[in-house]
């Protein structure tokens, strides 16, 4: 934990949704200064099952027939650089599977020229959705991580055609002659909690995010892995921006009672691990041994199956693994997670999945929860 009692002036970030109808309508205020960065996703498939988005589950159905209809992140990135004066953008975070390492190079580059050196590329090894129905390989993808980087910075640093002979990956006279903005390439973020992605993220990364649940506790743990990665490796270990999502539920009492019984919000289990959730005193319903976000392919999800997974869930449990509670309670919460060391949070309210009027009110609740946050860490508000 940090201690000292001078109050750390904390930025949240703001989160651009890549999936339609897509709207850009509130970039002003995502870079009016208020927010340390925008922030997007990269996906070709949600976390939210379709076999029970219907209306028999959820209203959300009645207003989109998909919960997948994702656009390209860093098209929209592209859109939101042009867009946009002074905030950095940030991709969170594009997998390094479906995108060859080259192409996310010349990318970044290109994005980074029409924001204005704003640009941050946010990477990650993937996770299954997005990879096994489209016939990516998913072989050893930490492996696959760490080679990619590599790749990408010898673009991005090299003067001339670049020869390669990876594990994965192969260059002969390869060239990106494109320089980077002002002769400084995009900083680098890199999403994950295992133990090689941390000592990864020690030794290449700007910033970092954890992904999954995560404790204060358990997020200071890994953010000391990280810097310690970076210490050994020469680099200055406090240079790394700590980031992260803290996804939440915010409402009264009553609020939240609701919320734990939708479909869709029990479904939040399905990207828990089963030790965290045994940890916290709940058996997961798929057992101990579920790896949360990482074993999670759509295909294996009929409707049965998910109907019988609900059925199992143990709406308390929800309670045991997400932040809740009114927005200045939630403040509250996530200035613990500042204490530990997290410096740029996106809060994320998960109770919006509980339906339409969930939804509608999600926005500003986020906000009010922005707003404590910040007067706790010594802002304005």
């Amino acid at each position: 934990m940090r201690g000292g009692s001078d109050p750390v002036t904390t930025k949240p970030a703001w989160y651009v949704r890549t999936t339609l109808p897509l709207d850009l309508s509130a970039l002003a205020e995502a870079d009016s200064g208020r927010y340390h960065s925008i922030w997007l996703s990269d996906h070709m498939v949600s976390l939210w099952p379709d076999a029970i988005w219907t209306p028999e589950f959820t209203d959300l159905a009645t207003v989109s027939a998909s919960p997948h209809r994702h656009l390209d992140g860093l098209a929209v990135a592209a859109a939101v650089a042009a867009s946009t004066a002074q905030t950095p953008i940030v991709t969170t975070v594009v997998d390094t599977v479906r995108r060859h390492p080259a192409m996310l190079a010349q990318t970044a580059l290109t994005i980074s020229h029409l924001s204005g050196g704003r640009f941050v590329l946010g990477i990650g090894s993937g996770e299954m959705e997005n990879i096994a129905p489209y016939g990516f390989d998913f072989d050893a993808p930490v492996s696959r991580f760490e080679e990619a980087i590599q790749v990408i910075k010898l673009l991005w640093e090299g003067t001339g055609p670049i020869d390669f002979d990876g594990r994965f990956h192969r260059l002969q006279h390869a060239r990106l002659d494109a320089e980077p903005y002002q002769g400084t390439p995009p900083p680098i973020w890199i999403g994950g909690s295992g133990p090689r992605t941390l000592g990864i993220a020690g030794r290449n990364a700007d910033g970092w995010l954890p992904v999954g649940n995560i404790t204060p506790d358990t997020y200071a743990e890994q953010l000391t892995t990280v810097r310690r990665a970076a210490d050994v490796a020469g680099r200055d270990p406090d240079a790394i921006t700590a980031a992260g999502f803290v996804i939440c539920l915010i409402g009264d009492d009553d609020e939240i009672a609701q919320m734990i019984e939708a479909p869709l919000v029990k479904a939040y289990l399905l990207q828990v691990r089963g030790d965290f959730l045994r940890a916290a005193g709940f058996s997961h319903p798929l057992g101990d041994g579920w790896k949360g976000i990482h074993d999670f392919d759509p295909r294996a999800f009929p409707r049965e199956r998910l109907v019988d997974f609900l059925a199992q869930v143990e709406p308390k449990s929800l309670l045991a693994v997400l932040p809740h509670g009114t927005p200045a309670q939630i403040g509250q919460v996530v200035k613990g997670y500042v204490d530990a060391g997290l410096q740029v949070p996106r809060i994320l309210d998960y109770g919006g999945m509980a339906g339409l009027a969930f939804g509608a009110r999600s926005a500003a609740k986020v906000r009010a929860a922005e707003d404590e946050l910040i007067q706790l860490t010594g802002g304005t508000g």
